[in-house]
């Protein structure tokens, strides 16, 4: 038996969480640095308020993002990527660079449907 013949329970547990919808898009989000919320929601079109606040909690308790209240008023919430999380900044820019070579322009694809 090859270390090919058993799915890798590491693996699957990453994958688990890198995949589910939005969480990609989310963490692509942070990119350029910590966000607010409405940041976020703005980048991540079409996700709903709801949805993104689960996937925020999911990340947060898997010590991917961080979530620090500051108490001004209004109160400020502000997400950053924790060190586990800026570890994940080179798996993000290599599926952009894989995305960007392979995938078809999706405003050509979606003009021609």
């Amino acid at each position: 038996m090859t270390e090919f013949d058993q799915m890798c329970p590491y693996f699957h547990k990453a994958m688990t969480i890198l995949g589910k919808k939005w969480t990609g898009q989310i963490l692509r989000s942070f990119i350029e640095g910590s966000r607010r919320f409405t940041d976020i929601s703005t980048y991540v079109h079409g996700i709903s308020d709801r949805l993104l606040s689960q996937r925020l909690q999911e990340l947060e308790g898997e010590d991917i993002i961080l979530r620090q209240v500051y108490s001004s008023r209004p109160v400020i919430v502000e997400y950053s990527l924790t060190d586990k999380g800026q570890a994940l900044r080179q798996v993000v820019e290599a599926v952009q660079r894989w995305a960007d070579r392979w995938i078809d322009d999706p405003v050509v694809a979606t003009n021609r449907a």
